[in-house]
């Protein structure tokens, strides 16, 4: 069963990201402002991808001192489906 949810961002430029996920797969994802090429590679790196695989990966990366960027926002947003 597909699951979609939005997470609002905190931190970053990014203002949402809508998230899909199947049986713990990442189906789809799709931020909502961000640097797009940047939001856009990280939404097709992660595609495919088990949830707690990109959890993994992506937590913890920090943008420009901020202690947060576009790739952990994603990481929190994943957690929900967790």
């Amino acid at each position: 069963m597909e699951m979609n949810k939005t997470y609002e961002c905190v931190g970053t430029c990014s203002r949402f990201i809508n998230v899909s996920v199947e049986d713990g797969i990442i189906k789809d994802v799709r931020f909502m402002g961000g640097c797009h090429g940047n939001t856009q590679g990280i939404a097709a790196l992660v595609k495919g991808m088990k949830v707690e695989d990109a959890i993994a990966r992506m937590k913890g990366i920090d943008c420009g001192g901020r202690g947060t960027s576009c790739p952990d926002q994603l990481a929190h947003a994943l957690e929900a489906f967790l």
